[in-house]
């Protein structure tokens, strides 16, 4: 058993620190726990901590002297490629996809990976986030991980599924229900 109780934060950068915030409290009613000034040498600069539920926060800084990277492909953003934001309710999930394909932020397709499905969409600074269900339980360790398969995301590889994700509109995308899919 994990002596890990989950994800504390993510920190990110941001070129606009209310903007990003308000993204996250008006799609996923995440909240600002908190706001401070980042003084000299680091700054000068704000930094908030956003909480999004589990226990989990991001944590945004928008910084002068730090340029937010461009968006690129999947794998070719460095370190750290992407994060996923958790819904432990398929109706939840197809509602903020809904959502994300109205703000034109998301292509809409939803990978299923046998033991999870997600949504890959872009915040307002382009960071790459998907939005995961876990497929029979609400915590991995407990699911079955036979039934994880890479198939569907392989066999749709074309570039332009590897495009990147940038802070500007998707294209609108015509919705369909996740459980007609499933």
């Amino acid at each position: 058993m994990s002596r890990l109780s989950g994800v504390n934060h993510i920190t990110l950068l941001t070129h606009d620190l209310d903007r990003l915030a308000a993204f996250y409290e008006e799609v996923f009613g995440a909240r600002r726990l908190v706001e401070l000034t980042v003084r000299e040498p680091d700054g000068p600069g704000r930094h908030a901590l956003i909480g999004i539920g589990g226990g989990a926060a991001l944590h945004a800084f928008q910084l002068t002297r730090a340029a937010v990277p461009p968006a690129r492909a999947i794998f070719e953003r460095g370190r750290i490629d992407h994060f996923a934001l958790n819904v432990n309710e398929l109706e939840t999930f197809e509602r903020l996809r809904s959502e994300l394909l109205a703000r034109g932020v998301s292509h809409g397709r939803v990978t299923d990976f046998g033991i999870v499905r997600v949504l890959t969409f872009a915040d307002p600074d382009g960071h790459a986030v998907e939005l995961a269900h876990w497929v029979g339980g609400h915590d991995p360790v407990h699911l079955d991980m036979s039934r994880a398969s890479d198939a569907e995301l392989i066999a749709r590889r074309p570039a332009r599924d590897r495009t990147p994700m940038a802070g500007a509109r998707i294209g609108q995308v015509q919705p369909i229900s996740i459980s007609e899919r499933w």
